[in-house]
Parts: structure tokens; C-alpha cells; sequence
């Protein structure tokens, strides 16, 4: 495929996900392969030490260019990296551990030609088993926040949901969003301070302000495996916080930012204690890390 009239640019960032990106890359492909449009895949590698490159390499397409970082650039400088080599007009950022089902990608693309009123998009996510996984979000006011530590507000669709509708929406999950490399560049990418978790949020938030809006699109689906680049459950809470209180730090009052870090060492204390009367030692050593974050 000649890549000097690409359409769609599609982003990847791996880190120490062999299988899994190989797996994301071959749905793409497939996905793509007997429809028009025009595409590359552009791989950022953040010095993944396992088999990454050595598959991609193995998978038999020109429209592949993989990028291998020295260091672990984290997920937002790493997307940064990629859109900035990308050619095509329209952008998807996709994470590694997602699966393109059907015409996923068409779908999307088709659904934001034509509706002038998108400027970022994201299709319905589902889990491995094609259960539904809540990706369409409202932004993280304070009442948000406390259905997301006390409520199970994903469970409830206080926090996060999966609409069956064509619906706009706050924020879509960063594991697949389509836009376009000029509304990426309008709100200079990713925020390279936050390494992983709430970039999204903090993306579309700054997009809802310059009234660039976000739709979710349940008509194009895609698998999300979930963390495969996380390692455990303890590093991914602390970095939900870390996104927490920096978020607040940049967008909120102090005010607000008070009460925010007081709702954080509430939950940090109660699942302390829940963990030492269990003897629960993930719970123990993953709080005591996240009360150390807010105090």
C-alpha cells in the first residue's frame, strides 16, 4: 500500500506487550484490509525488554512503523511521539491490548465524516468475554469522584457507563479514540506530566473548553483486555491517584482540591484498615502508599 496519501494514522504505544500488540495489529489489518481507506500503523515502543519487536516484526504488512524508545517514555509522551510522525488526517489513538472487531475502524470513521459536530470519537468498548466495559464517562466533578471510591459508581453508571446509543458525552476511554491530527494539535497532545491514568480525562477536558466535543459510538466495537502494561493491581491505583490530585491541582480551586485529597485519605484509611483486619497485604501495602500520596 503506498503511504503517501495515508487517511487514518493509527497510534499504538506498547511496553512489554509482545502478544498482545501482535494480536491488536493483525485485527487491524484485518479489519481494514477490503475496505478504501488508506492507513499506516505507527508502533511506539517504550523499551519493552520481551519478544514486542521481534512479532511485530514477524507480521506481514508495509503500512507498519515501529519506533523504539530507549526509555519508558510513558503513554502520553509516547502518543505525542507517534502523532507527531503520523501523515494521515484523521488519528486513532489505540491502545496495545484492544482488539478491532469487524469494521470497527470504518464505523468510526464513517460516523465522524459525517457528523460535523465530533471532534473526538470512541466506540464501545466490550471485554474479553464481549460483556459491555463502561467507557463513556462524565467529567470528575466531586460528587463523580465519590461514587467512583464509595460507590462502585462504574457498577451503578454513576461514573462510567456503556450507552447502546450514539450519544455525546464528557469522556471517552482513552483505549480507542479517533479525531483528527489538527484537534490533537490544537490542544498540543497528551499532558507529558501525567505518565499513565486521567490523560484522557485531561485531554478531553481541555478539548470540551476550546468546544471540541466528544461522542461515544456503540455501533463500532472493540475488544479491551484491561492493564496489559500494568503490572499488579497496586501501581495502577497509585497512579488513579496520582491523575487525581494532579488533575485537580491544574484545573481546580484550592477549595476543591481540599476536599478532593480529604476524600482520597478516607478511602485510603478505610481499605487500610479492611486490609489489616483481613490480613489482606495487597491492600496494606498498596494504601499505605496512597496515604503517603495525600497526606
Amino acid at each position: 500500500m503506498p503511504l503517501k496519501s495515508v487517511e487514518l494514522s493509527i497510534i499504538i504505544v506498547s511496553f512489554n506487550t509482545a502478544q498482545i500488540t501482535q494480536a491488536c495489529v493483525r485485527s487491524i489489518i484485518k479489519s481494514l484490509t477490503n475496505t478504501s481507506i488508506t492507513f499506516e500503523i505507527i508502533i511506539i515502543d517504550n523499551a519493552s525488554n520481551d519478544k514486542t519487536i521481534t512479532l511485530l516484526n514477524q507480521v506481514d504488512s508495509s503500512c507498519i512503523k515501529i519506533i523504539q524508545n530507549k526509555t519508558n517514555n510513558g503513554f502520553a509522551k509516547a502518543n505525542n511521539q507517534g502523532v507527531s510522525f503520523a501523515t494521515g488526517t484523521y488519528i486513532l489513538l489505540l491502545n496495545s491490548d484492544t482488539i478491532i472487531l469487524d469494521n470497527a475502524i470504518g464505523k468510526l470513521l464513517d460516523q465522524y465524516k459525517k457528523n460535523p459536530s465530533i471532534h473526538f470519537l470512541g466506540p464501545k468498548l466490550l471485554n474479553n468475554d464481549l460483556s459491555p466495559q463502561a467507557s463513556a464517562a462524565p467529567f470528575y466533578s466531586l460528587p463523580v469522584i465519590l461514587g467512583a471510591l464509595f460507590l462502585r459508581g462504574d457498577y451503578w453508571g454513576l461514573t462510567r457507563s456503556s450507552p447502546t446509543q450514539f450519544v455525546k458525552t464528557d469522556w471517552v476511554s482513552g483505549a480507542c479514540v479517533l479525531t483528527t491530527k489538527e484537534n490533537y494539535q490544537k490542544l498540543n497532545g497528551f499532558d507529558e506530566n501525567i505518565f499513565m491514568y486521567m490523560d484522557e480525562v485531561d485531554l478531553l477536558y481541555r478539548a470540551n473548553k476550546l468546544h471540541l466535543y466528544t461522542y461515544y459510538y456503540p455501533e463500532a466495537k472493540v475488544i479491551h483486555l484491561g492493564s496489559g502494561s500494568s503490572k499488579g493491581r497496586t501501581e495502577p491505583i497509585l497512579q488513579v491517584y496520582k491523575g487525581f490530585i494532579y488533575f485537580y491541582n491544574k484545573h481546580h480551586g484550592l477549595t476543591e482540591q481540599y476536599l478532593l485529597k480529604n476524600m482520597l485519605k478516607l478511602k485510603a484509611y478505610i481499605s487500610l484498615w479492611i486490609g489489616k483486619v483481613i490480613n489482606n497485604s495487597y491492600l496494606v501495602k498498596t494504601y499505605e502508599k496512597a496515604l503517603e500520596m495525600v497526606r
